[in-house]
């Protein structure tokens, strides 16, 4: 009977160290674009109409009396 060998590893070290490498590249540049995009995209509604843009948010629950 014929021995089955195991095959040959022709360039396969140098994909296997390079993925962790092109993952954690591709975390930073993922990063980068979001907070790019945050800082640059105007929010989606407008502020209310009876608030400032710049005033801060109360700390007190207003009741509702509808």
């Amino acid at each position: 009977m014929a021995r089955h060998r195991r095959p040959r590893r022709t360039g396969h070290g140098a994909t296997h160290r390079s993925r962790p490498q092109l993952a954690a590249g591709l975390v930073g540049a993922t990063a980068l674009a979001a907070t790019r995009l945050t800082l640059t995209v105007d929010p989606a509604a407008p502020p209310a109409p009876d608030r400032s843009p710049a005033a801060g948010t109360s700390a007190v629950a207003q009741l509702s009396r509808h």
